[in-house]
């Protein structure tokens, strides 16, 4: 599955919010998707067609008659893969629950609504449009006809309120357009727990014992495992804005406490998890003025995590372990599988996992099946794992 093959259209309204668009088309661009862009003509007077040729490397389209040998409502409906509208304005909502065809952008929303292919919304207006029950019943009558609404967010809007109706995150509009791309709605009903980053074990009041996990091979694990359309729980100790639910912890135990609460289909532990925390916790800075000699800090024992919450496993549950080491790797991680009673491990050694945006990694399966995947993106390589380890 690869995202080069894949063709977005973006349709931009008439809004202050247009140009984060140019950010939207950027991070499209920067992950090897392919951009075409349509505008109403009142859009033009917030963005430049130039800045958004250059961009997306492609022509801007917004005039309706500009040629007569290439129809371009059907031309680009039938090029793209998914129709995101961004922002939407009231207006634009509203002629397309209509059915109104006025304008190049709406012409192809009509033709590309028969096409059964996906479109999304990320609407932005005032608070008091968006709140408008009229705009609110063209919403609903869209939704009814399968469009995806990604919903404005609350701030300080350009009219000088503060309400909702600001253009929801660009990264959170890219991550809903993936989804919707991707997704196979029979994995809706699937949930899949990632737990990722590094615990943080608490000494005193400002200082903790933790390690060099940055939490990005989890991160990429659900974000794919989200696009794929799986109901997606992260549990981190690192902080992360996305469309998915997010559980925050610091310590092995908070994660352990997090994870005997969820229930779940695929269970991936790609958490650097301690395997000790300080025996007494200061409640207070320990000052060094108020030690005479060498301060000695006793350690004990953090619970296995995967391992206890493998006792409790039932059978229709998978659970995906990691093993980071760096030497005997694929030793250490089969003896890992084994004693945890895992399903999968992922291995992977400290040299190329750490502090990088690349990996290599080698899965192994409890019936001893071995997979080497080589070299690659974080990104990449999550995509790959998913596709071994979930049904």
């Amino acid at each position: 599955m690869k995202t080069e093959n894949k063709n977005i259209l973006i349709g931009i309204t008439s809004s202050i919010a247009s140009y984060k668009i140019y950010e939207l088309i950027r991070l499209f661009k920067k992950n090897n998707l392919n951009v075409k862009i349509v505008t109403t003509q009142n859009a033009l007077e917030f963005i430049s067609p130039l800045v958004i040729e250059t961009l997306s490397e492609n022509k801007c389209f917004y005039n309706q008659f500009e040629s007569r040998e290439n129809v371009e409502h059907i031309s680009l409906t039938n090029w793209a893969d998914i129709f995101v509208i961004a922002p939407a304005s009231a207006n634009t909502i509203s002629k397309c629950a209509q059915g109104l065809a006025d304008n190049l952008l709406t012409s192809i929303f009509c033709a590309y609504l028969g096409s059964k292919k996906p479109i999304l919304f990320a609407p932005a207006m005032n608070t008091g449009m968006w709140e408008n029950p009229i705009i609110q019943e063209n919403i609903k009558k869209l939704k009814l006809l399968n469009c995806d609404f990604i919903e404005p967010q609350n701030g300080f809007l350009a009219c000088g309120t503060t309400g909702k109706g600001r253009l929801a995150d660009i990264d959170l509009i890219y991550q809903q357009t993936l989804r919707n791309l991707f997704q196979n709605k029979n994995n809706n009903n699937k949930k899949l727990i990632v737990t990722l980053g590094g615990t943080k074990e608490q000494i005193d009041s400002v200082r903790y014992i933790t390690n060099s996990s940055s939490g990005k091979m989890g991160t990429a694990l659900a974000d794919w495992a989200y696009y794929l359309g799986y109901n997606v729980t992260v549990i981190s100790t690192i902080e992360l804005k996305r469309n998915y639910k997010i559980i925050n912890t610091n310590t092995a135990l908070e994660m352990l406490e997090a994870l005997e609460k969820k229930d779940y289909d695929y269970l991936i532990m790609s958490a650097a998890v301690g395997d000790f925390r300080a025996e007494n916790i200061s409640k207070t800075k320990i000052s060094k003025e108020n030690i005479n000699s060498d301060f000695n800090l006793k350690l004990i024992k953090n619970p296995d995590v995967v391992a206890t919450i493998a006792q409790n496993k039932k059978e229709n549950q998978k659970i995906i372990g990691f093993c980071l080491t760096d030497k005997n790797l694929i030793e250490c991680a089969k003896a890992k599988l084994e004693n945890k009673k895992l399903d999968f491990i992922i291995a992977n050694e400290v040299k190329t996992a750490l502090n990088t945006n690349q990996n290599k990694v080698t899965i192994i399966e409890k019936s001893g099946k071995i997979i080497d995947i080589e070299l690659d993106s974080k990104e990449n390589i999550a995509l790959k794992i998913l596709e071994v380890v979930c049904d």
